[in-house]
This record gives C-alpha cells, structure tokens and sequence, in this order.
C-alpha cells in the first residue's frame, strides 16, 4: 500500500517499511468502524500500541499541540507522566464523550483492578469536525462502535475515506486517514516509524502534493474554504526514544504538515501524539529503579527526517485513497484522483 505502489508518487528519500503503515511497527495495529449511510459520513479508527495489555504494560509517549482548537482528551496526563495506557481512538468531534466512555468500558473489562485496587485510566481519544459531510449533530457513534474498531485492529487496514476519516475533508477536497512508514538505521540495525493521520483542514489553493502546487491548478472550479477542520497525527516507532525525545519527535510532524501546504490556521487544531514500543513501563513494578533505553542526540536527525517524511506521506495518502463523497444537504467532496 502507499502512494508509491498505488499511485506512484514517491514523497521523501528514506526507505519505506513493507506495507508503508503505521503497522510496520511491530506490535501496532489498528481497526476501523465505518459508518457510511446517507447523510451519516462518520465512525472511528483505534491505534493499539502493541498486542499485550496497554494498561499493564504503558508504552513511553509526548505529544505536541501545535495549534490547540481542538478537544481531544487524554493529553494532559501524556504530558505529565510520559506514556500511553489505552488504545488511541480517532472519532468526531461530538463523539469524544461517548467514545471515551466505550474506551473505558473496554478498559475495565480488560482490568479488573482499575478503579477498585489501583487507580483509574486515561483514555486517550482524538477528533475532528466532521460536519461538513456528516450529521454529526446525531450523534451516531455509539459506545459499541469503539469496542468494534477494537476487535478489528489488524496489521493491514484501509486508507482514504473509512473510519474516523469517512466524512472528513482535507484542503476542501476529501480527505480522511492515511498512513506511511520509514526505516531509520542506527548501530547498523534497522528501526521503524510510521505514521497515520486523520485528515481534516487546510484551503485548496494551498495544496502541495510532493513539492509541486498541485492546488493552484485545481482551485479554480472547485470550492474555496477558509482552513479550518483539524489533523490528527499519531507517530509510532520501536526506536528507544525518552519521553523528552518523543516530544521532539511530535514537534517534527509539524513539517510534515506545512510542506503540504498547511499554514496552521486559526480554526484548525493540529496535534501529534508519540510513542515507542521500545520503552514499556509496568504499572506493578518489581523494583523503585527501572531501566530505560534513549537515543543519543546526536543521531536523532534521522528520527526527525522520518517523522517529516511520513507525516507528509500520510496526508497525501488519505487525500488519494479517498473516495468522492456526498454527504449531508449534497455537499460534495471530490477525492484528489477525480480532480488531477
């Protein structure tokens, strides 16, 4: 899968992971709930960290807000404590309660001792504004739809207009999830990061696909809207990173996201979440000292240049793998291969 296989456009110099998915991260999956129906354009996407359980064994993370008009919850205590208990759930804007909700219904059928032995959970649940397409004003994700994207987490997934990303519109075309990966060679051994995105802002006349002003040629007869909306980036790597390091490592989605052409308008919350599968912290731990494994600075460019590349990979890829959609009063968003 990826814009080189299905399209052949090669964005970035970097080696591709196999799939070029977030899920070439070994451990990661995810699962989508489409929920496609009239005037509902909507559903969720669930990012696992890895195959065990997430509660008992916190994989090491930081985020970055690098616009905040967003309401995305669980950020706080990643910031705080530097890691990722819950699955990572993508969904609308109104559903983050109710999806929050299904999270943690999972969460305490999967552990017993959250909220009686030990202390609660953070969910960690993302969104965008999907009304544009989407009668989001019904509410139509529901707790189950969680759970479901849950079950359905696997190495291979859809890209393009399924899941969260089904009424989603990007650069004023449609938009939704897409997802890349790079291999990164430290110590003469290869890591991985990927990446996936849910798509959801920018104007079209901004549009950059590869280097080229692919949105100045199109604009024209399609329509024009202020940047608002939101992304969504999620970084994974299996690269021994610390929690500060992870923090920098977010900070570099954001050029990822300009090279296509983004200015970060006022009306677009753009956040990144990462994590390493390299640095499990145990809830019940055995010992007061843990041992953690970090990245010397000094080599942590190459980390940068694959977060880049693959953020801007993925942004292009929801965009392509898109389908033209009607959604809600027939508003139309044509998918990116309809328009070149």
């Amino acid at each position: 899968m990826g814009l080189d296989k299905d399209f052949g456009i090669a964005i970035g110099s970097l080696k591709k992971g196999k799939r070029n998915l977030i899920t070439d991260v070994k451990g990661v999956k995810v699962g989508h709930v489409t929920l496609n129906d009239g005037n509902i354009k909507t559903g969720v996407t669930a990012v696992l960290p890895h195959e065990g359980n997430i509660f008992k064994e916190k994989v090491m993370a930081s985020s970055c807000v690098i616009n905040g008009f967003g309401k995305s919850m669980g950020i706080l205590q990643i910031e705080e404590l530097g890691t990722i208990e819950t699955p990572i759930i993508m969904t609308n804007t109104l559903s983050v309660g109710t999806a929050a909700t299904g999270l943690v219904k999972y969460m305490l059928e999967q552990n017993e001792d959250i909220g009686s032995t030990t202390g609660t959970v953070n969910c960690v649940v993302t969104e965008c504004n999907d009304g544009r397409l989407n009668d989001i004003r019904g509410l139509h994700v529901k707790e189950e739809h969680v759970l479901e994207a849950i079950k359905n987490a696997s190495e291979d997934f859809e890209e393009g207009a399924v899941g969260s990303g089904t009424g989603m519109v990007c650069y004023s075309i449609k938009g939704g999830i897409g997802s890349s990966s790079r291999i990164v060679e430290l110590d003469n051994k290869e890591y991985t990061l990927g990446a996936i995105v849910m798509s959801n802002f920018g104007s079209l006349k901004d549009l950059i696909v590869n280097g080229d002003k692919t949105g100045e040629r199109i604009y024209n007869n399609q329509q024009q809207e202020k940047d608002k909306g939101s992304i969504i980036m999620i970084i994974a790597t299996d690269i021994p990173l610390s929690e500060r390091q992870l923090k920098r490592v977010s900070k570099r989605a954001v050029i990822g996201l300009g090279r296509t052409g983004s200015y970060l308008g006022n009306g677009s919350g753009d956040i990144c979440i990462s994590f390493t599968t390299a640095n499990i912290l145990k809830h019940y731990s055995d010992t007061n000292i843990v041992s953690m494994k970090m990245l010397d600075d000094e080599a942590i460019d190459k980390v940068f240049r694959a977060a880049a590349e693959a953020v801007e990979e993925s942004i292009i890829s929801s965009m392509y793998h898109a389908e033209t959609t009607v959604g809600i009063n027939g508003n139309t968003r044509k998918s990116l291969r309809d328009l070149l």
